[in-house]
């Protein structure tokens, strides 16, 4: 699969949340203040094996927005412990609330590797992941994070849940700045529902804008018409958006925007009888909070599509899949914590990997995650590797999960994701 499609479906996510954010991040410690390393000693004998877990659990954005790969890391971990760990070792979470700023996410960096000394990270999901030139300086393994930053396309030591093709040398992002998407969602829409008119609405913002460009660029690629919508940010007219929908007759209608904008389009829409055929959202929202959050706009709720690169949550006949949701016991469900759950389970076969050959060190677990076969977690994940390309591939032949919103059934996968793949082209933009 390609790694630059996820990756672009969650740079959407944080070009989202980012708007209200932008200025207030905070500022950065100095590197001085983090001189003590740890040791790169493995952990010996029967002693736990310590990893970390870092997330913007109280963000700015909101308690709950951030918290599923934690959970579905923690329940993975926890699943493990109670069948006797890794080889008879337990493997001990250490978490940290990093409060979505530059200074919380250095903060939990320093506790984590200085004082706690874990091996590892898993399942890291930052808003501002300031503290990534450190832990790749630390030589400490990021196994399976979110990638909300580019951090995961700049840095060595880095592993992102959706892999990477970029060269990673701690320098700029991708190829000299330059990230790449590719246009499968597109495709799909066009080839499975026959979509030839799509929508894009953006804040007058510049993140907002700018993503909106990106996707209005890749459906051009694939030949649809399109119809570019924008609304103040400070005092949105949504139900002038819905009525020019209604009077373009749009088929597919994507977003730049937070949750917030998406309800309350969704909302102008059904109080205006605008229908579409797909209303496609991102990989955060792919969870059973759609009931509630478009409570009042039961006809948009149900146009809403998803896609992403992981197996759908709901997806019972797979027997991974089941095993996830039995850990998980009677907990809402999200694709984020089954993301999490995956990167917990990367991090331990990586690990069982070393300690089958003898030494468990965290060399011999970057070799696991560089190894040039792809990973997919017992089926979870759409095939991941970490290539280190010199140069940006033009096409890639690349796979996607879809699944749509049915009340009353929740999210319905749409064909096998593993079936759902074509060769398309490459997109750049700039994070």
């Amino acid at each position: 699969m390609s790694p630059f499609r996820a990756a672009e479906t969650v740079a959407a996510l944080l070009l989202a949340v980012l708007l209200a954010l932008l200025a207030g991040c905070g500022s950065r410690l100095p590197e001085r203040a983090f001189g003590t390393r740890p040791t790169a000693n493995p952990p010996s004998g029967g002693e736990p094996l310590r990893v970390g877990i870092i997330t913007s659990a109280t963000s700015p954005v909101g308690g709950q927005a951030f918290i599923g790969p934690r959970d579905g890391a923690r329940a993975y971990f926890d699943a493990l412990n109670a069948r006797g760990g890794l080889d008879g070792r337990r493997v001990e979470v250490e978490t940290c609330d990093d409060g979505g700023s530059g200074v919380g996410n250095n903060a939990c960096v320093h506790r984590l590797i200085d004082e706690r000394k874990v091996f590892a990270l898993v399942a890291t999901t930052a808003l501002d992941y300031a503290g990534a030139p450190l832990v790749a300086k630390a030589g400490v393994p990021d196994i399976g994070g979110q990638p909300l930053t580019p951090a995961y396309d700049t840095y060595p030591h880095l592993y992102g849940i959706y892999g990477s093709s970029a060269p990673r040398t701690g320098g700029k992002p991708g190829w000299n700045g330059t990230l790449y998407g590719g246009t499968e969602v597109y495709r799909w829409f066009e080839q499975r529902k026959g979509a030839r008119t799509a929508a894009v609405v953006s804040y007058n913002q510049a993140a907002s804008a700018a993503y909106a460009r990106l996707v209005s660029d890749g459906l051009r690629a694939e030949g649809y018409r399109v119809v570019d919508e924008q609304v103040d940010f400070a005092l949105p007219n949504f139900r002038a958006v819905a009525a020019d929908l209604r009077d373009q007759d749009v088929d597919l209608l994507f977003d730049a925007m937070d949750t917030h904008g998406n309800v309350r389009l969704c909302e102008a829409m059904e109080a205006l009888g605008v229908r579409v055929d797909a209303k496609v959202t991102n990989v955060q929202n792919w969870s059973s909070s759609v009931a509630e959050d478009y409570a009042r706009a039961p006809g948009c709720r149900n146009a809403l599509w998803v896609t992403g690169a992981s197996r759908n949550h709901q997806d019972t006949g797979h027997p991974a899949v089941r095993e996830f949701q039995a850990a998980m016991g009677h907990r809402p469900l999200s694709q984020w914590q089954l993301e999490g759950w995956a990167a917990a389970m990367w991090f331990t076969d990586a690990a069982r990997s070393c300690l089958a050959g003898g030494e468990l060190t965290r060399g011999c677990v970057e070799e696991f995650m560089n190894r040039p076969e792809p990973y997919t977690a017992r089926g979870l994940l759409l095939p991941v590797r970490f290539e280190h390309l010199a140069r940006p591939p033009e096409t890639r032949h690349t796979c996607l999960s879809v699944a749509r919103w049915e009340d009353g059934r929740g999210w319905v996968g749409q064909g096998d994701m593993t079936d759902n793949c074509a060769t398309v082209p490459m997109l750049g933009y700039r994070p």
